[in-house]
């Protein structure tokens, strides 16, 4: 298996929905430990890795949240009716396992009167295997918070597992501090792993805030264009290399950061694809509004079926973006 298998094993089986992201913070920093001059955690919970340089400081973010569901009531038989923690496409959701932070397992089901194409997050419930509400709250409470429960595998150069969003955006970053931690930067490098980017981008702008970084990149997955009879064209494939974000719903971003990235991605050999992504964003949006702005990009991991439990992305797209961002960080002026 790869490395970044091996990696995306220990990052991405923490539980980590918005707002509770501090297994996945003992994580990586326990990996990251060897590869950075010192470690921080602020008020929010975004962890910070600082490699210390003469030069500009740079910021690299990856948000270490995960989506997931909230307990939001119990029944008299024992069912648990539940809310989203992002974004949810209940499709996705119908018959697959959830694991609550006690270790309480259940399985997402649906009111079978309903007609399918009805559903909404209303008509959906988690069986927990209560026997009653009694039972049921020795389990799980309202306000206690659950993640998908599902397996993970590496098979022809592709890893398949969820949580990839935003899971492998951190092991891409762990990955570059580690190719960094053998050379003498001439920036000053910040790698951020931030918090509750699901529900708003909301730790990527305290941390920059705090930095007042010169330059920011956001890592991060994207959506790709190579599925049979997309509703959506779109010009990135898995497998074919990093894609270097142009804009999405929430962020156009800085030319000269994206030809920057390009530039670097020459000077390995790489081959970039452009990502234009015509519905969501990223911390990118969060990391150029602030102050009184920052020079903000993208590198984002091309990704199927995102949001779902069963996300998938390429090895050698992960390692790209690794070696693409070490030399950014080493070369960027």
């Amino acid at each position: 298996m790869s490395k970044v298998f091996d990696l995306y094993k220990q990052v991405g089986g923490a539980f980590g929905p918005s707002g509770r992201e501090d297994d996945v913070r003992e994580m990586i920093a326990a990996l990251a430990g060897d590869y950075v001059d010192d470690i921080t955690t602020d008020t929010l919970g975004n962890l910070i890795c600082r490699r210390k340089g003469p030069g500009k400081k740079i910021l690299f973010a990856s948000h270490m949240d995960s989506i997931g569901v909230v307990a939001t009531y119990i029944d008299e038989n024992g069912f648990v009716r539940f809310s989203q923690v992002g974004g949810l496409f209940q499709g996705d959701l119908i018959n697959i396992q959830v694991r609550f932070a006690n270790g309480t397992r259940g399985v997402i089901s649906y009111e079978e009167k309903t007609p399918l194409k009805e559903l909404t997050l209303d008509h959906l419930f988690i069986d927990i295997g209560a026997r009653d509400r009694t039972d049921a709250e020795k389990m799980v409470r309202p306000g206690d918070f659950a993640v998908f429960e599902a397996p993970c595998f590496e098979q022809n150069g592709i890893i398949c597992g969820p949580y990839l969003d935003n899971r492998i955006g951190c092991v891409t970053l762990l990955l570059t501090m580690e190719q960094l931690a053998q050379t003498e930067p001439e920036n000053d490098l910040y790698f951020v792993f931030t918090v509750q980017e699901e529900v708003g981008l909301r730790g990527a702008g305290t941390a920059a805030f705090a930095i007042e970084p010169d330059i920011a990149v956001a890592v991060d997955v994207t959506d790709t264009g190579d599925l049979p009879e997309q509703k959506v064209k779109m010009a990135v494939k898995l497998g074919s290399g990093p894609a270097v974000k142009v804009m999405d719903r929430s962020v156009i971003c800085a030319p000269v950061v994206r030809e920057e990235l390009e530039k670097a991605a020459e000077a390995c050999g790489i081959s970039v694809q452009r990502e234009i992504l015509q519905f969501g964003g990223t911390d990118t949006a969060a990391l150029q509004r602030v102050r009184s702005g920052v020079l903000s990009g993208a590198v984002s991991i091309p990704t199927r079926y995102i949001h779902s439990p069963s996300e998938m992305c390429a090895v050698r797209d992960v390692e790209q973006a690794a070696a693409l961002l070490k030399e950014f960080a080493e070369n960027s002026k």
